[in-house]
C-alpha cells in the first residue's frame, strides 16, 4: 500500500532539511520516527509531520480498500526535498548600502509503502 504526503512553503531552506531528509530514506517507519524525535535539528519537526501525515494516508487507503494494513510493515521509499520560492527582502547596513536577504522555503515529500 503506497501512500504520498507533501509540505509545501515549509519556512527553511532546503540544504537543511537535506540534512535530515537523508537519514530517514529507506527505512523503516519505526525507525524513522525514532530518528526524527531524537534529531536535534529544527527540521526534524517538519518532517516527522510530513510522515506522519503519510502512515495516516495509508491506513486511509488501506480502510477505504478493505485491505490489511500493519503499520510495522511500512518503509518509507521516497522522501525527497525541492526548493520552493524565495522571499527576497533588504537588510540596511553601513554607509546607507544595503545588503539582499534570501529567505528561503522547501518543499517535502514522503512517500510510504508496505515491504513484501
Amino acid at each position: 500500500m503506497e501512500a504520498t504526503a507533501k509540505a509545501k512553503n515549509v519556512r527553511m531552506s532546503a540544504r537543511k532539511m537535506r540534512l535530515v531528509i537523508d537519514q530517514i530514506r529507506g527505512r523503516d517507519v519505526d525507525e524513522a520516527f525514532a530518528i526524527l524525535q531524537f534529531s536535534k535539528k529544527k527540521a526534524s519537526q517538519a518532517i516527522d509531520k510530513v510522515l506522519r501525515s503519510a502512515v495516516a494516508n495509508a491506513r486511509y487507503r488501506a480502510n477505504e480498500g478493505g485491505e490489511p494494513l500493519d503499520v510495522d510493515d511500512l518503509f518509507v521509499r521516497e522522501a525527497y526535498v525541492d526548493e520552493g520560492r524565495t522571499l527576497r527582502r533588504w537588510r540596511a547596513r553601513a554607509y546607507g548600502r544595503a545588503t539582499p536577504v534570501n529567505k528561503r522555503s522547501s518543499h517535502i515529500t514522503v512517500i510510504v509503502d508496505t515491504r513484501e
